[in-house]
């Protein structure tokens, strides 16, 4: 099925967005677990059957919400990088502007965050359409660090990550190829780079920080650019990379 809910006849008549922007309502009362088909029909004045011809089953309209959240979310990042792209920015200041454009996305849509980054869903399992707008936001990341490294703003790492290699092939693919040493195990640093950011903004988005740190928004970009000192990139704190 076409999770997007599209075809001609919805297109004219709109309804699909409007089921996904009353489910999107009942995300911030009701939570993801919460979310029914016939609950968005209440919601939304809609009789069931008409939802139905739509999304079919509850796991359609969240799997047409998870890609919504991680194409938007994704485009903020994507959209902010190529602003600072434009500004000549470092390969450390476009990736400050990246994630805090994904911060400034977390807070403006908290229910949507949740879904995507928060607890799973009981008895939902999300398909494989979802891994493309998902890798969006990790896409952004290599990237800046590709870049970081071709223009040669990286520095060494002082040692390798041990052992076999530990990617899976699509990570590799994502970064365009492993690069040689020093730098062969950056793609693993990434991932790590991508893992802290996204826990980072969970601990901010559930008020985990802000009984522990006086300015949270600095706190951030701070955490981010330690974070990046994994991959051998400096992020310039106390600039304006908006």
């Amino acid at each position: 099925m076409d999770v997007s809910g599209a075809n001609a006849a919805d297109e004219n008549t709109g309804q699909p967005e409007v089921i996904k922007a009353t489910a999107r309502q009942l995300l911030v009362k009701l939570g993801a677990g919460g979310l029914s088909l016939d609950a968005v029909a209440a919601g939304g004045g809609l009789a069931v059957v008409d939802v139905e011809a739509v999304f079919p089953h509850r796991d359609d309209l969240l799997t047409a919400l998870v890609i919504d959240a991680y194409n938007e979310s994704g485009a903020a990042m994507e959209q902010a990088d190529q602003a600072a792209g434009r500004a000549d920015a470092s390969a450390g200041a476009r990736l400050l502007a990246v994630t805090r454009a994904l911060r400034q996305w977390s807070f403006d849509n908290p229910a949507e965050f949740t879904l995507i980054y928060g607890s799973p869903v009981p008895d939902y399992h999300a398909p494989q359409e979802t891994v493309p707008p998902a890798s969006r936001t990790p896409a952004v990341l290599a990237g800046i660090v590709r870049s970081a490294l071709e223009a040669g703003e990286l520095t060494p790492p002082r040692r390798a990550v041990p052992g076999p290699p530990l990617l899976l092939p699509e990570a590799v693919e994502l970064f365009g190829g492993v690069p040689e040493a020093p730098f062969s195990d950056v793609i693993e640093r990434g991932i790590v780079l991508w893992s802290s950011l996204i826990g980072l903004l969970v601990f901010q988005v559930f008020s985990r920080t802000h009984d522990s740190v006086r300015d949270e928004s600095a706190f951030f970009d701070y955490a981010v650019a330690v974070a990046a000192e994994g991959i051998g990139l400096v992020v310039p704190l106390g600039e304006n990379t908006d």
